[in-house]
């Protein structure tokens, strides 16, 4: 029997952060719209990443829906440090970055949010923060979600 936590069928998303190198991306499941006016949304970071030091000297970030497609991405983005390894070097070569908002991003994400920092605070193993709404654009509806990470062995269930 799965745990309470692992029941819920949760969208994949990849949050871009920026720092003077360029951008990197990480995986993140722990997301959630928590106002409707003004818009904002909470995301949980996991401590000790370059994603936590990027966000944290930063303001803007970038929330990447991901398509269905992009499972093939879990493994670069979410399984491998950003602080040994350059993504952005990697989503290059792959020819899988384009410009949004004057952000570097993936391309064929199902949607994008451009997102400011608001607050945050730590939260057991993560950061929590929370952010207002600056831009957003939706593509289609064909979302990445756990489901589709179990089904490909990706992470268990």
């Amino acid at each position: 029997m799965q745990r309470p936590w692992n029941i819920p069928n949760l969208p994949v998303y990849s949050l871009a952060t920026y720092n003077n190198d360029g951008v990197n991306m990480n995986i993140c499941t722990y997301v959630s719209a928590v106002s409707m006016y003004p818009k904002l949304y909470m995301v949980a970071v996991y401590e000790n990443t370059l994603t936590l030091e990027n966000i944290t000297a930063g303001q803007m970030a970038v929330l990447q829906l991901l398509h269905k497609s992009q499972y093939a991405l879990i493994r670069k983005l979410g399984q491998t440090s950003g602080k040994t390894y350059n993504k952005q070097e990697y989503l290059q070569k792959k020819s899988l970055l384009q410009t949004w908002q004057g952000y570097n991003v993936l391309k064929g994400t199902s949607a994008l949010i451009l997102l400011q920092k608001q607050w945050n605070r730590p939260a057991g193993d993560h950061h929590i923060f929370v952010f207002s709404v600056a831009k957003s654009t939706a593509r289609n509806n064909d979302c990445l979600t756990l489901q589709t990470l179990r089904d490909k062995r990706l992470i268990r269930g």
